[in-house]
């Protein structure tokens, strides 16, 4: 670590060590945005430092430059990225590859990794990072299955005597972003690795919230600074009771700039992306007909009079799915956590997406503020792109929980 300046851009106080971080696979910067989150001096203090960023989506990497800064991102893919420079300047490498080749929603048969999907191969450039920049921490994120994949073994087989990251050791863990004040249901692989010659391993952050907060009180050592787990964070208290009140518009402002070189629309902030899209007559019925905390299993033997015709609501396919997934155009409870966001949150047919009591889908605000992400982020994109930058980030919580081990960790 170096020492910051009274002007460090890292907000810590004169004297107080900055943490200097590189992000890969940075998408808009939730990971990023999760450190910056945590202040252990008070506002505007956290001590971690990015000098780099990798992202070769375009919409994405202008997200994260209008947020973090121009000078240090490279809107590149990773393959072509010479980490040479930031060998012995960074302290912490973190990123989560593209995890769609590991993703159940991709695979026909849930028990068998897709191999030969490309995607799952840029865990290699990852690595290839690392092993030049030779980090005192580094953190790999991806969906829960990783854990399962051959392209998990080789990583572990990668710390082995004699491979690139023989002086490293290896934590690994599937964390709930809930279990950290996030008000989302997100299952997380969580890799953890510590160069031998800093100290012990770094372990996984403790949970500070419980589904069950009463019934799992652990003993004082068990939890950090004996603190008491808090319940799980509901949608309703920490996103929709901020909701506007008025109806979601369907379009973002007109407006466009150049943060990276290449027009794209934008910036826009947090607080404009109540937007959503313009449902048809039968997904509106649909809509009305679906419960509370109801889906797609309550609209089978149902009808409604659409334009004057007798429509039936449910689908031959859901019908005779009796037993699949029962998310399909299901509401988000408004007594706890959502289930994950993803790419497409603003498409109910996708999942449990509806709004807990207004016949509409979630909008991008409400997903952001899922998410965790700050009123005042400013985002690039076209309502398809930012709807991808929010369902891939790391949820702010979870990265502020990381940071905080990884801080308390490097002090020692």
């Amino acid at each position: 670590m170096t020492t910051a300046s009274s002007e460090s851009p890292t907000g810590t106080p004169p004297g107080v060590p900055s943490i200097k971080v590189v992000d890969l696979f940075s998408g808009a910067g939730g990971f990023s945005a999760g450190f910056r989150a945590y202040e252990p001096y008070g506002p505007g203090s956290s001590p971690f430092e990015s000098i780099a960023a990798v992202e070769y989506d375009e919409a994405a990497a202008a997200t994260y430059a209008a947020n973090f800064g121009q000078s240090h991102v490279a809107n590149v893919d990773i393959a072509t990225w010479n980490p040479a420079p930031y060998r012995g300047k960074a302290d912490v490498v973190m990123g989560g590859p593209p995890c769609q080749g590991f993703s159940a929603l991709h695979r026909n048969n849930p028990e068998k990794p897709k191999a030969d999907d490309p995607r799952n191969r840029l865990w290699i450039e990852y690595v290839r990072v690392v092993a030049s920049i030779r980090p005192k921490i580094f953190v790999l994120e991806n969906v829960d299955r990783f854990l399962k994949s051959q392209e998990f073994e080789s990583l572990k087989a990668a710390t082995a005597a004699g491979e690139p990251l023989a002086d490293y050791t290896l934590r690994w863990k599937i964390l709930n972003a809930a279990d950290y004040g996030v008000p989302q249901a997100r299952r997380r692989a969580i890799v953890i690795a510590t160069r031998n010659d800093v100290g012990a391993p770094l372990e996984h952050p403790l949970p500070t919230h419980s589904r069950d907060a009463d019934a799992l009180q652990p003993s004082l050592d068990e939890v950090d600074e004996h603190e008491q787990l808090r319940p799980w964070l509901s949608v309703g208290e920490a996103v929709f009771s901020r909701t506007p009140k008025k109806a979601p518009k369907t379009d973002l402002p007109t407006r466009t700039n150049k943060p990276l070189g290449v027009s794209l629309p934008g910036p826009y902030k947090t607080t404009e992306l109540h937007i959503g899209r313009n449902p048809t007559s039968l997904s509106l019925a649909r809509y009305r007909a679906i419960p509370p905390g109801g889906n797609r299993h309550d609209l089978t033997g149902k009808s409604a009079t659409i334009n004057g015709i007798e429509t039936y609501l449910s689908t031959e396919s859901w019908d005779n799915h009796s037993t699949g997934s029962g998310d399909v155009m299901g509401r988000l409870r408004e007594d706890r956590p959502s289930v994950t966001i993803r790419t497409e949150f603003y498409k109910p047919e996708k999942g449990r997406y509806l709004h807990p009591k207004e016949n509409r889908p979630i909008t991008h605000y409400e997903a952001a503020l899922i998410q965790g992400f700050p009123l005042d982020f400013k985002w690039y994109g076209s309502k398809v792109q930012i709807a991808r930058q929010i369902g891939n980030a790391v949820p702010i919580g979870l990265g502020q929980a990381l940071a905080k081990a990884i801080h308390r960790h490097l002090k020692r």
